[in-house]
């Protein structure tokens, strides 16, 4: 969060982005989070929490869809390098979602594997249904990382380290306009 803060400040720090750091990683890695995102290209992680080279495991899909490649791809940090951090990050304006919204109130299939993508996004969109919110796309977008952060605290590999106290697994939802990352759940307790 420091880094999103210098982020929205514009007090920038690019940290380990040169060929030192490069070097330095090849022996090997111990990124300090895993963030799973959208495809967005207005919402780059290691932009928008100012982090270097080694820092971030990052997964990105359509909406911060999820299926048994992303959910793998999650795990690999935690599983196998102790990473104590999963940031599932959704954000404002999402175009996978709104697609997603539209064609599910509509019942108007989306073309081509975008239909995975739906399918994914789904339950969010039954779980917003029927509530009262300015925009019903954001309010799926925020519910779809809450689901999606919950359900990986819940994962049969992922739930015993969450217990134990050694990983942490976040929801949050980046404002397009301000920069600013949000903390929706699962923050540890300082």
């Amino acid at each position: 969060m420091d880094g999103n803060r210098r982020w929205v400040a514009n007090t920038l720090q690019h940290p380990d982005r040169d060929p030192t750091r490069r070097e330095m990683l090849t022996a090997g890695q111990q990124p300090y989070a895993a963030v799973l995102s959208c495809i967005d290209s207005r919402v780059p992680p290691e932009l928008v929490f100012d982090t270097g080279l080694g820092e971030l495991f990052v997964m990105r899909s359509g909406g911060v869809a999820v299926g048994p490649v992303i959910t793998g791809s999650v795990e690999y940090g935690p599983m196998t390098s102790g990473t104590p951090l999963i940031v599932v990050l959704g954000h404002q304006r999402c175009g996978a979602i709104s697609a997603a919204y539209r064609a599910l109130r509509e019942g108007k299939p989306l073309p081509g594997n975008l239909q995975a993508i739906m399918k994914a996004l789904h339950p969010a969109y039954e779980r917003t249904m029927g509530q009262s919110s300015g925009d019903p796309a954001e309010a799926m977008a925020r519910a779809h990382v809450k689901m999606t952060a919950n359900a990986l605290r819940g994962n049969r590999d992922l739930a015993p380290l969450v217990a134990q106290g050694t990983l942490a697994v976040v929801s949050a939802y980046y404002s397009l306009g301000t920069g600013r990352v949000e903390i929706l759940n699962g923050a540890p307790a300082a």
